[in-house]
């Protein structure tokens, strides 16, 4: 069964980041694909748009443009993971026994719509990649503090997942978890099956 494994931007500058990315190559071989937020390339569109005040759809593409950078810097740190542009090359690198590492390139559009905004980040396009490829479990990866008995919703007021993360998890069947940085022994017991599979957070 596929698993998707969303690492937050937020890993970009830690120290942690080569282990994570060590377990889920190691472990994650024809079941994982990986999804990296945008982290400081995303930082600068933000910062970028605020001072040009143009439209988010231009700026919902350059965050996509953002995540591909953290891919591809990924992929520089850990070259066995296997770069895929569409659902169909991940599933086909997971046919392979590879790690698969997702970039958004495919979805950059010029139509705007009720997603090409702030309030979709890479946590939805990771929870929507997991409900097309029918994955057994989503799993995001915070650098924040992480209240396990929060809702989706209270995570999204306090800014932990998208706007848009809760109303998006309700039109499927994923389950998601929540892990923090510091606990990538933790996917490695996940994915070693020495953790339950319905131990998943809200």
């Amino acid at each position: 069964m596929t698993w998707v494994v969303k690492l937050g931007g937020s890993l970009n500058a830690d120290p942690l980041l080569p282990q994570w990315l060590d377990v889920l190559t190691q472990l994650g071989g024809g079941r994982v694909v990986l999804v990296c937020g945008g982290g400081s390339f995303a930082d600068t569109v933000r910062a970028h748009q605020a001072h040009w005040r143009y439209h988010d759809l231009a700026a919902h593409n350059m965050a996509l443009l953002a995540m591909a950078q953290t891919a591809h810097f990924l992929h520089a740190l850990n070259p066995a993971l296997q770069l895929v542009g569409s659902d169909a090359d991940a599933q086909r690198a997971l046919r392979l026994g590879k790690t698969a590492l997702w970039t958004p390139l495919a979805l950059l559009t010029d139509q705007a719509d009720a997603g090409t905004n702030w309030s979709v980040t890479s946590d939805s396009l990771a929870l929507a990649l997991a409900q097309r490829l029918g994955a057994e479990q989503l799993v995001l990866v915070k650098s924040c503090a992480i209240d396990p008995a929060a809702s989706l919703a209270e995570l999204a007021k306090a800014g932990v997942v998208d706007a848009r993360f809760e109303s998006l998890a309700g039109q499927g069947n994923v389950p998601v978890r929540l892990l923090q940085n510091d606990q990538a022994q933790r996917m490695r017991s996940l994915l070693l099956g020495e953790v339950e599979a319905g131990d998943a957070a809200p």
